[in-house]
């Protein structure tokens, strides 16, 4: 999970710095919402971190479910 996450983390901020640099060129297709819109750029990172964690999630709860015995006899 940690690692997910910090991925996630590190993809989102620079998202956001390319975002927010390219605000000028990014004005034309952004239609109703301005560039420097802060409860749009919220709810995006919002969006996107809990799709990630729960990306995340879903795998590391089926590896608890394995006995560790039985993981190492199949290797």
């Amino acid at each position: 999970m940690g690692q997910g996450a910090r991925l996630a983390v590190i993809g989102i901020g620079l998202g956001l710095l390319g975002a927010l640099g390219l605000t000028q060129s990014l004005r034309a297709l952004l239609f109703g919402v301005g560039p420097h819109d802060s409860i749009t750029i919220v709810a995006a990172t919002a969006l996107l971190l809990v799709t990630t964690l729960v990306a995340c999630l879903i795998p590391a709860m089926r590896a608890v479910r394995v006995d560790p015995s039985q993981a190492f006899r199949s290797e």
